[in-house]
C-alpha cells in the first residue's frame, strides 16, 4: 500500500506538533550516514572522511553552504548543485598537524534550494601527540598498471622505551606494507614504512588504509590508520567507454568506432560483444593508437540493449579491456522514438505524481515532487 510522505509529514506535525523539524527530514534522508568517529590517529596522518549523499528526489538541489564548529576540522563540498540521482559528497578533514588529543566537531550543511534546510554531520577523533607519521599517507599518483610501485613512511613515536609496532595490518589486496626498525634511543623510537602497491591492482581510484599494531597499554590506542592512496592508470585506454548505439528498429545497423591507444605499439588480437548482433573489424597493424570499427545489427529482440565489449590485445600483463554498451530497440509500429529519459530506469521529473511512496531501492525509478511544505521521495514504480 502506498502512502503520500506530503500526509505522512501532516500527520507527524499533528501527533508531535514539531512542523519545523518534520521540514528537516527531506534533507536527512539524502545522507547515507550523518556521523563518524575516526577513532585514534598519529599526528601528522592524513585523516578524511567522506559522507555522501544523493538528490532522491525530481527537484534540483543546492548547498549554500558547509560550516565547522572546530578549527581542527575542514569541512569542503564536492559538488553543491545536484540533479536527479547525482551524488556529492562532504569532505571532512581533520587538521593533525595543530591539534591533538580528543577532538569533535559538528558540520552544518546548509540547503537554499528547492527549501530551506539543514543537516548536522559530526565527527570524533582522538589525536596522538607521541606517535608521528611523515608524510601524513602513502600516496601514489598516475601509476602505470602492471608496473609495482613503492613508498616509505616515516613513524616516530617519543615515551616509553620499550613501544614496538607489532604488525601491519592491510585491508586491500593490492597493498603490502612492514615496519622496520630504524633507531631506539632513551624514550625514542623511529620506524621506516614501507608500503607496497602490487602489479594487479585494478585501474581506477583507490583509497584505503593500514593499521598499525602497537604494544601500547592502553587497547584503545593499539590500532593507529594510516592512509593510502593511489591512481593507477591502465597501460592501454579505451574510449568512448560506456560506448552508445543509439535508438534503432528491428534491421537498422548502428556503426561506431573504439579508440584504443597505449604508449607503446600493440595489436588487438580478439573482441566479442555481448552477443551475436556484434560485429568488428580487427586492425591488422601494430601501434600506439588503434581504431576499432564495430556494428551493431538490431533485431526483433524490442527493448534495451547492455553488456559489454572485451578487448584482447598483446600488451603484456594487460588484462582483457572492457567497454559498457548501450542502445535500445523499438517496435516496428512505433512512429516515434521514445526518448533515453522515458526508456531508461530514470523517469522523466515532470511525469512524477505528487502522492506517492519514495523509492525501496536503486533498481527502481523514482518519481517524486518535493511538496512546499515539505520534500516528498521518489515513488516506487509498479512492477
Amino acid at each position: 500500500m502506498r502512502i503520500s510522505l506530503l500526509l505522512a509529514c501532516v500527520s507527524t506535525c499533528f501527533l508531535f506538533n514539531s512542523p519545523a523539524a518534520v521540514a528537516q527530514d527531506w534533507a536527512k534522508a539524502m545522507f547515507k550516514q550523518t556521523s563518524f568517529d575516526f577513532g585514534v590517529i598519529a599526528r601528522g596522518a592524513i585523516a578524511q572522511h567522506r559522507f555522501t549523499f544523493e538528490n532522491i528526489y525530481l527537484e534540483d538541489v543546492h548547498v549554500a553552504s558547509v560550516r565547522s564548529s572546530c578549527g581542527c576540522t575542514k569541512a569542503t563540498i564536492t559538488n553543491p548543485s545536484l540533479k536527479t540521482y547525482e551524488e556529492s559528497a562532504i569532505v571532512a578533514t581533520i587538521d593533525t598537524r595543530r591539534f591533538s588529543r580528543r577532538r569533535e566537531a559538528t558540520i552544518t550543511v546548509v540547503f537554499d534550494k528547492p527549501f530551506p534546510a539543514e543537516v548536522q554531520l559530526h565527527v570524533y577523533t582522538y589525536i596522538r601527540s607521541d606517535v608521528v607519521v611523515q608524510p601524513g599517507e602513502a600516496k601514489f599518483e598516475s601509476v602505470e598498471q602492471g608496473s609495482p610501485a613503492s613508498r616509505t613512511l616515516n613513524v616516530s613515536y617519543a615515551g616509553r622505551p620499550d613501544w614496538k609496532i607489532l604488525q601491519v595490518q592491510t585491508n586491500s589486496p593490492y597493498i603490502e606494507a612492514s615496519a622496520i626498525e630504524r633507531s631506539r634511543t632513551q624514550g625514542t623510537v623511529t620506524y621506516d614504512l614501507q608500503v607496497q602497491l602490487k602489479p594487479d591492482a585494478p585501474p581506477g581510484y583507490l583509497r584505503d588504509q593500514l593499521v598499525l599494531i602497537t604494544n601500547d597499554v592502553v587497547a584503545s590506542a593499539t590500532h593507529v590508520p594510516v592512509a593510502v592512496e593511489a591512481v593507477i592508470v591502465p597501460a592501454a585506454q579505451v574510449r568512448p567507454s560506456p560506448l552508445s548505439l543509439g535508438i534503432l528498429h528491428p534491421g537498422q545497423t548502428s556503426s561506431r568506432n573504439l579508440v584504443i591507444q597505449s604508449k607503446t605499439p600493440f595489436r588487438v588480437l580478439k573482441a566479442t560483444g555481448p552477443d551475436a548482433r556484434f560485429t568488428f573489424k580487427l586492425p591488422a597493424e601494430s601501434k600506439t593508437l588503434q581504431l576499432l570499427p564495430v556494428t551493431f545489427t538490431a533485431d526483433n529482440a524490442v527493448g534495451r540493449v547492455s553488456g559489454k565489449i572485451r578487448i584482447e590485445t598483446d600488451i603484456a600483463g594487460t588484462p582483457v579491456l572492457e567497454v559498457s554498451v548501450d542502445g535500445q530497440i523499438l517496435a516496428p509500429q512505433s512512429e516515434q522514438p521514445a526518448s533515453p529519459a522515458a526508456t531508461s530506469s530514470l523517469a522523466a521529473p515532470a511525469a512524477a505524481p505528487a502522492n506517492t511512496t519514495p523509492k525501496q531501492g536503486d533498481a527502481e525509478p523514482r518519481q517524486e515532487s518535493i511538496p512546499p511544505a515539505s520534500p516528498q521521495e521518489h515513488p516506487a514504480d509498479s512492477p
